[in-house]
């Protein structure tokens, strides 16, 4: 394999690109992020190829770049050579997948295992479009060298912008991180302002260049309404696409449980987290089974689960802050590829699994209009479906109504951002994000 070491056509940039039969894909930049024009380097270019005679010339190096129409630098520069690769028959057609907050903490561990094929399998090829801000730009360009430097066979193409519209181009999967973390003395419905605005401007570039079928996963606080923010400003996408990520509260709650049960964890079935991403949520101990068995029948203490189970769970966040310094980030990126594979792998039956999904149509009686952590089950094939085999008491029921009412006052805090009319605050009380101190 050879280098070529030299500026793109416009002299904008250096470009180094290995030559060959090599692997990879393209690392792509906004043409707004390009740096100022400098003189031309001399090309110095040699080639091992003998399948195809290349000829040394920057005219042709030109050409094409123009024709493949990506401004890139290291190995994914280059294009796989399909057909020689006996693996690829089995392999699927590319998954574009765009994850935004991409340099930070939680992207940090998501990203790999993503390459590594640990979330959509071992036969799919997917390509990596990662959305930075200008202050993270440089810090973006690391992670890509990083995933470079990790010869993820399956990772065809790693592209990186600030520009929702080109990082948004043609993506199946939108993991939707980045947003503001809310600073000392920063009221809440602040907080809804500030980061519905992002959520607000990303769902229109969603609407705009994303797939018609793009599944979105809103990570980024507060989840639920930013999730109900993306989705009515992408009126063109299925409302039914779009989760407010609740798996970590689930993945917590089933820890709880199997704790105090005695049992590993994957005993632990059928736990739904209902409501809010917040310290309103409703960890579900009645219709949650352990070893088949319904919770309350194999842990007997119902002050327990009534009281310490659930305020563990909802404060979990807080309490990890206290005891490490900073904000859970490897487990929060578990728990979106978990989210992930309970969407593209069918659900064990009789299971379900927790997300945040529109509420309109659902079969609880829960407010319409708003997004909810509930109950889901799919057949593996991205979509889902809520689940009907579902207990309620008074207990629930009443805890059900506190986490929906707090989300009908965000959503009054943000109309301004739905397209409804002028925002009103009035929160019923100003409960913490899990994680916020």
């Amino acid at each position: 394999m050879g280098l070529s070491t030299g500026y793109s056509p416009a002299g904008s940039r250096l470009v180094t690109t290995p030559l060959g039969a090599g692997a990879g894909a393209a690392l792509r930049r906004s043409p707004q992020l390009l740096r100022p024009r400098r003189p031309p380097l001399a090309t110095v270019r040699c080639s091992v190829d003998t399948a195809k005679q290349v000829q040394d010339s920057a005219a042709t190096v030109a050409a094409e770049q123009k024709a493949s129409r990506k401004e890139c630098f290291g190995v994914f520069t280059n294009t796989y050579d399909l057909k020689a690769d006996s693996k690829t028959k089995s392999w699927k057609k590319l998954v574009n997948i765009a994850v935004s907050g991409a340099a930070g903490m939680i992207s940090n561990h998501l990203l790999f295992k993503l390459a590594s094929g640990e979330v959509f399998g071992q036969d799919q090829p997917i390509a990596l479009k990662l959305l930075g801000s200008e202050r993270s730009f440089q810090a973006l360009e690391g992670v890509a060298m990083e995933l470079e430097d990790s010869l993820y066979p399956l990772l065809r193409e790693v592209s990186i912008g600030m520009d929702p519209y080109e990082v948004f181009e043609d993506v199946d999967w939108a993991l939707l991180i980045g947003a503001k973390p809310r600073g000392p003395g920063m009221e809440r419905a602040a907080l809804l302002d500030i980061n519905g605005q992002i959520y607000a401007d990303q769902g229109k570039a969603l609407n705009a260049v994303a797939s018609r079928n793009v599944k979105v996963i809103v990570v980024g606080n507060p989840c639920n309404t930013n999730a109900l923010i993306c989705m009515k400003n992408a009126p063109n996408i299925p409302a039914k696409n779009f989760h407010a990520l609740t798996r970590l509260d689930e993945n917590r709650a089933k820890c709880q449980l199997a704790l105090k049960a005695g049992v590993f964890y994957d005993k632990v079935s059928n736990m739904t987290i209902w409501g809010n991403h917040s310290t309103t949520q409703v960890p579900d101990f009645l219709n949650a089974k352990i070893d088949g068995r319904p919770a309350k029948e194999v842990i007997k203490d119902t002050k327990w689960l009534e009281e310490e189970f659930t305020m563990t769970v909802q404060k979990r966040g807080g309490v990890l802050i206290q005891k490490w310094g900073r904000s859970s980030a490897a487990s929060t990126a578990v728990s979106i590829v978990d989210a992930i594979r309970s969407l593209v792998t069918p659900t064990p039956e009789g299971d379900w699994f927790s997300s945040g999904v529109y509420t309109t149509g659902n079969p609880y009686g829960i407010a319409e209009d708003i997004v909810f952590s509930m109950p889901c089950r799919s057949k593996g094939d991205g979509d889902y479906e809520l689940a009907t085999d579902v207990l309620m008491d008074d207990f629930l029921w009443e805890r059900i109504k506190k986490t929906e009412a707090e989300l009908l006052a965000e959503k009054k805090c943000v109309a301004h951002l739905t397209g409804e009319g002028i925002a009103f605050c009035d929160l019923p009380e100003d409960t913490m994000l899990p994680g916020e101190m």
